[in-house]
């Protein structure tokens, strides 16, 4: 009966201080970024390999990018990747699937893109399969040019 009197008000010291704890979190008000303004997260980390599917592809490349509040991260090009993201709204498939006028042969020898992590507070995991490194080479866009 001991163990179990000190087992209810272990529980009870725990649900208080989490209670505590969340009331203090949410009376908090939001911190200003630098430039003075509110913005939500992104940051993402995008790959580009050869073969068929995220599960089989053999990673060749990988990269950060982060968007809010600048753009940075192991990218070539973070600025322009950023804002060809803002432009479609965060839209992966715009970003891979636009169309193009370029001739490319129709061999199957396929690479695969990826990205994962978080658009404007959202999570984000993101695969595309294009047909060949020239289909590739068309339709990736600053996002996936790494």
């Amino acid at each position: 009966m001991r163990y179990i009197t000190g087992a209810v008000a272990l529980g009870a010291a725990l649900v208080l201080g989490t209670l505590a704890t969340t009331a203090h979190a949410v009376a908090a008000p939001a911190q200003p970024t630098r430039t003075g303004g509110l913005y939500a997260p992104t940051a993402l980390v995008l790959t580009a390999g050869q073969g068929e599917s995220r599960a089989t592809a053999t990673v060749q490349r990988a990269v950060t990018l982060s968007c809010m509040p600048g753009a940075t991260g192991s990218h070539p090009n973070p600025k322009a990747a950023c804002a060809e993201l803002r432009t479609v709204a965060g839209d992966f498939n715009a970003v891979t699937t636009a169309p193009s006028d370029r001739l490319c042969t129709r061999e199957w020898n396929p690479f695969v893109v990826t990205a994962d992590g978080v658009w404007q507070g959202k999570r984000v995991s993101y695969t595309y399969t294009f047909a060949n490194s020239c289909a590739m080479a068309d339709g990736i866009g600053a996002v996936f040019d790494f």
